[in-house]
């Protein structure tokens, strides 16, 4: 028979140390100059309220001066988070309510890799065209998506709407022609409606297509000059058609852009993938959730990805719903459908 002592010791478990929170801290920042720290606040201070949101601090100004105050680590990715957008406006560029959110994924990996002495890399990869001047990655997913389009030939770029996927790839692909790393653009989307039976379109050939190509012409006027686009247009040097045009071509010295990939049927993703020439890049983006091709029909997309990722010169990106960046609203939306398997399923097989 055990003593009460023993007893009490066999049934007594030691209580957990809950984790020590970081003692608030209080930072002041003074910029030099008070315009370009009036832009960096925003207007009616947003920017500081989203950087209050999402770090989880409070911030105050007066003047050209900034004080954060709230837990250490916080306070200083904040600091980052301030310093990056100054540096921002100083080289003339505008803060939007998304160059806030660039920023603070930005903060957050710089915070990792400063730490390690061996990493030289500590701000994301940017695209730099004539129209725009630098256009810097907002997360760490479109980071590796340009360093990926860099580094590869052929990309593959799936997930959700709003991620940045086509307008980052339209983007790349200027960028290169400016460069003469590419001599012409050929940008693609197969002509397949969204749900809807539009009918017979009245007009000429590219009358007939351009409603489906639309969201690559805006892409197109964000990073180059409208009458260089319709120069490029006429000329060929810029060529925006169906996918169904691009059978038996070969596409060399081009950036070639595949665009709502996931309504490409089987045959169709292997016969443009098979354009490919010397000196080409290939781009393929795509939500595999929002195919609009025929009950049973099988999405090329899905299919290439599972045959071709990992193959040497291929790089493949998936992005999330934290990923969007189109508006905050979008990202909720979109975690809402991915949390509903039943609403955003494919109808693919």
């Amino acid at each position: 028979m055990r003593s009460p002592s023993q007893s009490r010791s066999d049934t007594i478990r030691p209580v957990p140390t809950p984790p020590r929170e970081s003692p608030p801290t209080e930072i002041t920042l003074a910029f030099d100059d008070n315009r370009f720290a009036s832009l960096v606040f925003g207007q009616y201070d947003q920017n500081i309220a989203k950087i209050e949101r999402r770090l989880g601090v409070s911030a105050s100004t007066n003047g050209n001066h900034v004080t954060i105050k709230g837990p250490a680590e916080s306070c200083d990715q904040a600091r980052r988070v301030f310093e990056t957008l100054y540096e921002r406006v100083k080289h003339g560029h505008a803060v939007t309510l998304g160059d806030v959110d660039g920023a603070i994924e930005e903060g957050a990996l710089q915070g990792t890799l400063f730490p390690q002495p061996e990493v030289t890399r500590t701000s994301f990869e940017q695209v730099a065209t004539r129209k725009r001047g630098a256009v810097r990655a907002r997360n760490a997913a479109q980071d590796l998506y340009l360093r990926l389009l860099k580094r590869n030939e052929l990309t593959f770029a799936e997930g959700p709407a709003g991620t940045g996927k086509t307008w980052l790839a339209v983007g790349y692909a200027v960028s290169l022609l400016e460069q003469g790393a590419v001599e012409r653009l050929i940008l693609s989307r197969p002509a397949v409606e969204a749900g809807e039976r539009l009918g017979f379109l009245p007009g000429d050939m590219r009358e007939k297509v351009d409603p489906y190509l639309r969201p690559i012409y805006d892409a197109l006027y964000d990073f180059m000059d409208g009458r260089t686009v319709e120069r490029g247009l006429q000329t060929g040097m810029i060529e925006v058609a169906p996918l169904a045009f691009m059978r038996g071509r070969t596409l060399a010295s081009a950036c070639v852009l595949l665009d709502e990939a996931q309504n490409a049927t089987s045959m169709q993703m292997k016969m443009f993938l098979t354009r490919l020439g010397e000196g080409s890049r290939m781009i393929i983006t795509g939500d595999p959730t929002q195919t609009d091709l025929p009950p049973g029909q099988k999405s090329g997309l899905s299919e290439a990805i599972g045959l071709l990722s990992g193959l040497e010169g291929i790089g493949h990106v998936k992005f999330t719903g934290k990923d969007v960046v189109r508006h905050d609203l979008v990202r909720r939306i979109v975690d809402a459908y991915e949390g509903n398997p039943q609403s955003g399923a494919p109808r693919t097989s």
